[in-house]
């Protein structure tokens, strides 16, 4: 094997019951650079990233890490040959600080075997200088945001001076700053020679950051390309085997009457005197950075949080919402942003995960499952939104990303609701399921849905919404139509509180 590469894959297949992942696919990753894994979800990617970190042991093929051809390995083994992965998913031990996390299983000891916890919070402060974190390594995990959670993780994988880091989806809940401080970290590994393996979704960062793109379709390997010679048009061709026109397919919708209004919304802790509207048929966008609060306002809206003050409309009527159970009656449906977390059930089957969220439905007069209207029923969802899956009963971890998140869907649907909030439907989910999702919510509002959607995408806000409210700081600081000359930066300068400055700007022509 050529040592210019650190790894090198050949052939490699992996089946699972009833599932080939893998169709005899190929990787090589060059020393000292960044290489993307690109593909819809359900391609493969996911899968080879945990036959090379240690999780899955391929069914054949062969691995080559730093010249040496490697047998069956654990994580634990892949660890310390030097290869380490930040996951997509997080799983801290919450209640524990940052120190704890970052050097769980391996704490620095005394003569005695004692840990010294001294010893232990200068390496933590020494880790989280490196990604410009000025958190105490006494704060309990819990106490982070889901992105000061990823740039720990992303401090541990750096921790065990690996020569390979995997990176799934590592963006996904950070901020453009805080992306651009990843990206400087990841220049600097880059510069000592340190490979990473990047899984995005955003092509604009594998573009911006990456070297390599290696491409996969249905679990088969279809090329390997320098990023600077692949234009998108046929970056998207090869992931998803044909052109995908319409991305944002909004087609006008009927607006009818208010159906949700929001007035002088507060939360003692998030944000403070949260006005707005949606109509029936309209799609209202949410735009802000994260930690702008849009995703406590909708919680609370739905009564997963307790408002401190402000009344909530329901045609024209007020409603008590101070449950889930209240905003459910009430004709709410609420897709979250944190599937793993606050979504899936992942020890459960897809048609459980679907049902979960309307039992009632499914029970006879005596309390008995009707299992055959059960299985209809979920089985026209998966046709209608196109899950892809052998059966229904494949445990919902099992499945990608995307799909996980169209059964989320599904269970929602299965309500009826007249008033759909989501949370970043799109996150993590590749090019073709996106325009798919993305569809499906155009449908909803056809249907005379209103639809209330956070994004941390401009693009797709501005795609998919009739109007946009906008978020700085647990404020709203502004709501406009989704006007032909609306551009990134006038959002941008919304969501940073500036738009005043910005609008001078325009008015000298700057």
């Amino acid at each position: 094997m050529d040592s210019e590469y650190i790894l090198e894959m050949k052939n490699i297949i992996k089946t699972f019951p009833g599932v080939q992942a893998l169709r005899g696919v190929d990787l090589k990753v060059r020393r000292g650079e960044i290489h993307a894994l690109m593909g819809e979800n359900g391609a493969g990617k996911s899968t080879l990233m945990k036959c090379i970190i240690g999780l899955h042991a391929p069914t054949s093929g062969q691995i080559v890490f730093d010249g040496k051809e490697l047998g069956r390995y654990s994580a634990a083994e892949a660890l310390k040959m030097g290869i380490s992965m930040i996951h997509q998913e997080l799983n801290p031990v919450l209640h524990r600080p940052i120190m704890e996390n970052l050097w769980l299983g391996r704490e620095p000891r005394n003569k005695l075997g004692i840990i010294n916890e001294k010893k232990m919070m200068q390496m933590t402060r020494e880790m989280l200088n490196e990604i410009a974190m000025t958190e105490d390594p006494r704060t309990p995990m819990v106490e982070l945001t889901v992105a000061k959670m990823q740039m720990c993780e992303i401090a541990k994988a750096i921790s065990y001076n690996s020569k390979l880091i995997l990176m799934d989806e590592p963006t996904s809940a950070l901020t453009n700053r805080e992306v651009e401080q990843l990206f400087t970290i990841m220049r600097k590994l880059k510069a000592k020679g340190i490979s990473m393996i990047y899984i995005s979704h955003k092509l604009d960062e594998i573009y911006e950051i990456t070297d390599t793109v290696s491409i996969y379709r249905d679990g088969a390997y279809i090329g390997t390309e320098k990023t600077t010679d692949l234009k998108v048009d046929r970056l998207i061709n090869m992931m998803v085997g044909r052109d995908v026109k319409d991305m944002f397919p909004k087609t006008p919708c009927p607006i009818g009457e208010v159906k949700l209004e929001i007035k002088n919304l507060s939360h003692k802790k998030y944000f403070k005197d949260i006005s707005f509207s949606v109509r029936k048929g309209e799609i209202l966008g949410i735009a802000g950075l994260v930690g702008a609060g849009r995703s406590e306002v909708i919680e609370t809206v739905f009564g997963v949080r307790q408002k401190s003050g402000g009344k909530i409309f329901i045609d024209g009527k007020e409603a008590d919402i101070r449950t889930v159970e209240d905003a459910k009656k009430a004709g709410m449906a609420f897709i979250t942003e944190d599937r793993r977390h606050s979504g899936i059930f992942p020890m459960l089957d897809i048609q459980l995960n679907m049902i979960i969220g309307n039992v009632p439905q499914f029970l006879s007069k005596s309390k008995l499952i009707r299992g055959k209207y059960m299985r209809d029923t979920c089985e026209d969802y998966v046709k209608k939104i196109q899950v892809k899956t052998p059966n229904l009963e494949q445990l919902i971890q099992n499945l990608s990303g995307g799909n996980q998140q169209k059964v989320l869907v599904a269970r929602w649907l299965m309500t009826n609701p007249e008033i759909l909030l989501i949370d970043e439907p799109t996150r993590g989910i590749d090019v073709l399921t996106k325009s798919e999702i993305h569809r499906l919510i155009t449908t909803l509002a056809g249907e005379g849905k209103s639809i209330v959607m956070i994004s941390s995408e401009l693009p797709e806000v501005m795609g998919m919404s009739d109007r946009i409210m906008i978020m700085h700081q647990g404020k709203v600081t502004g709501i406009i139509d989704n006007r032909p000359d609306l551009t990134q930066d006038e959002l941008m300068a919304y969501a940073t509180n500036t738009i005043e400055e910005y609008k001078q700007h325009q008015k000298k022509g700057v």
